[in-house]
């Protein structure tokens, strides 16, 4: 039996589609950092902090992009609210009570009098009684509250809403311990009340077990009292204790955002609220058990202008610590580069889904270039370049020059084909025993009409032939010499060393694989590094000296393999040498000596005895430097070019491909 075709449906981008990260701009985007680094985490770090650009023109925000935000939400938050309206609020609803119920004691005492009726003695004596308490009543809101609670109001329209003004202030004090706390402050009945103190007594309890190591029976707790902590109940008790230490840091927030009499005041409205002694207690000793959670607080200072109540102000005082959390998170990330620090849902809850999602591709850009073969472990806990990766760094150096002689317009670009005879020209000729068979076909065609006229079939004959001229590619060998003195990371000069070193390699081994390519970097010593340590290859901070006669020597050497062809070297300096071997050793002097001056030119004449050019590419014109260098290609009769970091790497391709090619088939 057939199996049925499986169907795709396609329709057109409309930016909401899912696309992968791309490997290849994940390389491009870290791929300046860890050429000016040598570092593949640094590198990363400083992605993950920038972002980048993704398909469609689109962007994924960085570390650096959600914290402005987070910064920008915060500053917004500070210029939108005032704390002091807490208390306007507070004094505007007692108002309103004490209005309501002096306007009933009002009635009472204006009733019409009648002799007959006692029951109209009593109330004007009850509201005569009332109005006493009230016009005693304290300044303070506070004062003026604890007050309250005792007095038997006549009105129960101002008495339900003294009720509701206490069950907030109850609910801001439980708040101060737990989230969500409507189901346990919410008509208080004497039930309601034995059974919040019967879930503190056992949460007392089951803190002093964790305290002294023992099972806390956190299991047995929530199966009686987890009704009580709303539709988000805690997981387990090291849950419960951070969403603890969360609201008491969020009340202490507010504390320590009030002035210092607002701050006593909100402690007095809050204190004792409930009216039970017992619960009060078990309250307190929570409290007490808690003071390990260390919650501290933030101060923060508000001056916008609109209104919010106390329930509202313990909200705002959350989302402030929550977002200095998130901040302090980001913030370690961006320096440590490991986004597991940072609570996504924390993130997605104060930025959104959009914020989330960029973050979890943040987080997967390393995986994307394993995945591509691009990077790879190391046994120290870390990730290095795999050969793909530095040919595909080598590339973007290579594309990079390429795209900068484009737009110069020195007529310099990559080649797209290679033969095994030279390079295809534009040019042609007549097709010659020995020749490629580049065939221009609409020449031999032509040739072959002008021979017998116009007709079909046409017949071609083997003098009809014309092909496009080739040019000869003669074997290379070079040495890179590339300058790791200090110098050259102070002047800026070293990461464009380094990416012309890999763009050079790139050429060589992509378009003229019979060259022989090395690389020697020399500093106080030279050695020779291989193609793939160039990423990591970091300037000699510690020790002092640019030997070029090292370098030169050790160049030689390298080249001497060589019987056939050309050899060359390619040296990269900012300044004259200063050191030299002496028995093996490095002699550093500056200014040079005449010792160090001498070694190497000692050693240009040792490499223009075997035939090795010598080409150097300054990255400074002093006077004194120009009459050394001119020295140089007097003793060698190499070329010295003075050039600037920017420039360098046009300049060696130029100068390479330029010096590779002789013309071929010239009739």
């Amino acid at each position: 039996m057939r199996k049925p075709i499986k169907g795709y449906k396609f329709s057109a981008w409309d930016g909401t589609q899912e696309l992968g990260l791309d490997p290849d701009k994940i390389l491009e985007a870290l791929a300046d950092d860890l050429m000016e680094y040598g570092d593949m985490r640094w590198a990363m770090r400083n992605l993950m902090s920038r972002g980048m650009q993704i398909p469609k023109g689109g962007y994924m925000q960085g570390l650096r992009d959600m914290l402005k935000k987070l910064r920008d939400q915060k500053r917004a938050r500070l210029e939108q609210f005032n704390l002091s309206s807490v208390f306007d609020a507070f004094r505007e609803r007692l108002d309103e009570i004490i209005a309501m119920e002096r306007k009933r004691i009002d009635e009472w005492l204006n009733r019409s009098d009648d002799p007959d009726n006692f029951s109209d003695d009593v109330l004007k004596n009850i509201a005569a009684r009332n109005q006493d308490i009230l016009n005693d009543l304290p300044q303070d809101i506070a004062g003026q509250i604890k007050e309250l609670e005792k007095y038997e109001f006549l009105n129960p329209d101002a008495q339900r809403k003294f009720l509701e003004l206490l069950n907030e202030l109850r609910k801001a004090m439980a708040s101060t311990f737990f989230k969500n706390v409507e189901d346990m402050v919410n008509n208080l009945s004497d039930g309601d009340i034995d059974r919040m103190k019967d879930m503190l007594q056992a949460l007392n309890d089951m803190l002093v077990k964790k305290i002294a190591g023992e099972d806390p029976g956190f299991e047995e707790f929530m199966a009686k009292f987890g009704d009580m902590f709303g539709d988000n109940p805690p997981q387990s008790l090291d849950d419960l204790l951070e969403q603890m230490r969360q609201q008491m840091a969020a009340a202490q927030s507010l504390m320590n955002s009030l002035s210092p009499e607002q701050r006593q005041q909100l402690s007095d409205m809050m204190g004792d609220r409930f009216s039970d002694p017992d619960l009060n207690s078990e309250l307190a000793r929570l409290a007490k058990e808690l003071d390990f959670l260390n919650p501290g607080g933030s101060q923060y200072n508000f001056s916008g202008d609109q209104n919010l109540d106390l329930q509202a102000a313990m909200e705002l005082m959350n989302e402030m610590d929550s977002l200095d959390q998130l901040i302090d998170q980001m913030q370690s990330a961006e320096r440590g580069g490991d986004l597991d620090r940072i609570d996504q849902d924390l993130l997605r809850d104060l930025m959104g889904d959009d914020a989330a999602e960029d973050l979890n591709k943040l987080d997967q850009l390393m995986k994307a270039l394993e995945d591509a073969g691009y990077i790879r472990p190391t046994d120290s806990d870390g990730w290095e370049l795999t050969p793909r990766g530095s040919r595909m760094i080598g590339q973007k150096a290579l594309g990079e020059i390429y795209e900068r002689l484009k737009r110069q317009s020195l007529g310099n670009h990559a080649l797209p084909e290679e033969g095994r005879f030279g390079e295809r020209l534009e040019q042609t000729k007549p097709y010659e025993y020995g020749d490629p068979f580049h065939l221009h076909l609409p020449r031999t065609i032509r040739n072959a009409i002008g021979r017998n006229g116009p007709q079909t079939p046409v017949q071609l004959h083997p003098d009809d032939f014309e092909i496009y001229r080739s040019e000869q590619i003669t074997s290379t060998a070079t040495a890179l010499l590339v300058d790791l003195s200090w110098s050259m990371a102070l002047r800026g000069s070293f990461q464009a060393a380094k990416k012309v070193a890999m763009a050079l390699h790139n050429l060589i081994t992509s378009q003229y694989p019979k060259d022989d390519f090395y690389i020697i970097g020399f500093a106080a010593y030279a050695k020779e590094l291989k193609a793939h340590d160039l990423p990591y290859l970091q300037w000699d901070e510690y020790v002092l000296g640019t030997n070029m006669q090292h370098a030169l020597l050790l160049a030689e050497k390298l080249l001497a393999k060589h019987t056939g062809g050309t050899k060359q070297i390619i040296m990269i300096s900012d300044g004259e040498p200063t050191a030299h071997l002496e028995n093996g050793e490095a002699q550093f002097a500056y200014p040079p000596t005449a010792e160090t001056i001498r070694a190497t030119f000692k050693a240009v004449k040792h490499c223009t005895t075997r035939g090795i050019a010598i080409n150097t590419f300054m990255l400074d014109a002093s006077p004194y430097l120009k009459a050394f260098m001119d020295e140089i290609a007097r003793i060698n009769g190499g070329r010295v070019f003075y050039t600037s970091p920017e420039n360098l790497g046009e300049y060696i391709l130029v100068d390479y491909v330029q010096h590779k090619r002789k013309k071929l088939a010239r009739r």
